[in-house]
């Protein structure tokens, strides 16, 4: 019998007891009961946190653009809190026997924000578009899909060039997010007037300032969708964020560990959930010193985790050896700890490597004040590894120029952990800067890829995937991610997500 994922309404009710896995919070707010609270007619909600590089799923390189495009667009499948994959456009999809085509069966009647028809055709037209367009940053996450069919209004199939069951993982996030292709025809135009299918549609956008959306009657679920108008704005500045939230500039403030205790004392809930990103440092390994393995090693090993963690993220987050937390699927217990903290052999690496008498490198960081690049730069120092900070030309997209071999950054995960090995690891990912791939990781990885996501046997092998490519690639992790979310106490019903921040159910009331 073929494999099948049955499709469900997924209720989006205020009140829902979410289960608790090792990578998820408990809910944001407590629920508190309808009959008390009323929603605020014509109500807006301002969220702090930033906004996109790009309206366009297809082009967008920043991996944190994924939580404001998919409030204009609607993924072929959604995950949930958890980061399962749950019914998006297609309520439900079906693998052939041989798992060698994936069919997704979409919910009749859908049509993108501007009125025109979303049917199989323009699923394959929007999906075929992040395959082959020139500056596609999604295209390798679509490499197995060999070609795509609409077989009917509603029925498109996905023919596979080899087992892949991730697909449903993969088209939640940007990969699957569906763009009008009449709106598409126009890539610059679409850069900053998206035209999708999500739960709200843009109506004025000032780059680097702020979006104003409203509520897009044609979602799917629209009916769980209570905000009427939406503006979005970067995160508020340090100084000015209790100050934003008490004047109502912001109802949600995404905000550093650093604001937390100041927030709180001003009487704000802080809400913290535990999430898939974590901090890493980007090695050119085609670059010197770093073509040297021992170097990179020394860097590792010169890094005192638990102090990153403590001292620069005010306690939040937890030493991390590898791109997944501990719970996730993906996890590989067995790099705990590879590379324990310890200047003396850090120190005897670099003369190994040629180094005897230290080596100068230099850290690019984002931005000026980073106090996790500050710490590095000393317990680099300490180790004879001299580290000069440097902050990154804006506008400069290091993923793209290379022109950084040694970057402070942090990986925003994807929805399937084949897709983030690609794009840490694989020769065209955007953080595998020298574009370099251990021999044997393609077949691991491609290997997780062909158990089905409820087989026994498929932890171990994206397990075994996931020790590869850490061993063998050059890339240095930090610490997991923590985000804060600061809001008032209007609005109720959010609840946590371990990836894509979604807004169904949530309320501002009075």
């Amino acid at each position: 019998m073929p494999v099948t994922a049955v499709g469900r309404a997924v209720s989006r009710a205020v009140c829902r007891a979410v289960g608790l896995v090792a990578v998820v919070a408990l809910p944001l707010t407590g629920c508190a009961s309808q009959a008390s609270v009323r929603q605020a007619a014509g109500s807006t909600l301002t969220w702090g946190w930033s906004l996109p590089s790009t309206w366009d799923p297809v082009t967008s390189a920043v991996g944190n653009d994924v939580h404001a495009l998919t409030l204009v667009y609607e993924g072929v499948t959604e995950v949930d809190e958890k980061g399962e994959a749950q019914p998006g456009l297609a309520e439900s999809w079906t693998y052939a026997k041989d798992g060698r085509s994936v069919t997704f069966h979409l919910r009749p009647g859908l049509t993108f924000s501007d009125g025109t028809k979303l049917d199989a055709a323009a699923v394959k037209a929007s999906l075929e578009r992040g395959k082959t367009a020139k500056d596609s940053t999604i295209a390798p996450q679509l490499v197995t899909v060999e070609r795509i069919t609409a077989d009917s209004d509603t029925d498109v199939t996905l023919h596979l060039t080899q087992v892949d069951y991730q697909i449903p993982l993969l088209l939640s996030g940007k990969t699957g997010q569906i763009v009008s292709p009449a709106a598409a025809k126009d890539a610059a135009e679409l850069a900053t007037q998206p035209v999708g299918a999500g739960p709200f549609m843009l109506k004025t956008y000032v780059p680097g300032s702020q979006a104003t959306l409203v509520k897009n009657p044609a979602f799917w679920n629209a009916g769980q969708i209570h905000i009427e108008n939406l503006v979005l704005k970067p995160a508020p500045d340090p100084s000015v964020a209790v100050a934003g939230l008490q004047s109502g500039q912001y109802d949600i403030a995404d905000i550093t560990a650093s604001q937390v205790a100041g927030v709180k004392a001003a009487g704000f809930p802080v809400e913290t959930t535990d999430v898939l990103p974590v901090r890493v440092l980007d090695v050119n390994n085609t670059v010197k010193p770093f073509d040297n393995p021992k170097v990179v090693e020394a860097i590792s090993t010169a890094i005192d985790r638990q102090a990153l963690v403590k001292t620069a993220n005010f306690g939040y987050g937890t030493p991390a050896w590898q791109p997944f937390p501990r719970g996730y699927v993906a996890y590989n217990a067995d790099l705990d700890n590879l590379y324990p903290h310890d200047v003396a052999m850090a120190k005897r690496l670099l003369a190994e490597a040629g180094y005897p008498d230290g080596v100068d490198v230099q850290l690019a960081l984002s931005k000026a004040d980073d106090p996790v690049g500050e710490l590095i730069q000393q317990q680099l120092n300490a180790a004879g590894i001299r580290t000069t900070l440097t902050v990154q030309t804006p506008g400069v997209n290091n993923y793209i120029t290379r022109r950084y071999p040694f970057v402070l950054d942090q990986f925003n995960a994807r929805q399937s952990p084949v897709q983030a090995l690609q794009v840490l690891f694989g020769p065209e990912g955007l953080m595998n800067l020298g574009k370099t791939t251990p021999e044997e990781l393609p077949a691991a990885v491609a290997e997780a890829g062909g158990y089905a996501l409820t087989d026994p046997a498929y932890p171990a092998a994206i397990q075994k995937a996931t020790k590869i490519a850490v061993t063998g690639m050059p890339n240095v992790f930090l610490f997991t991610v923590t985000r804060f979310a600061a809001h008032s106490p209007k609005v109720q019903g959010l609840r946590n997500w371990v990836d894509i921040q979604r807004f169904e159910g949530v309320r501002v009331v009075t």
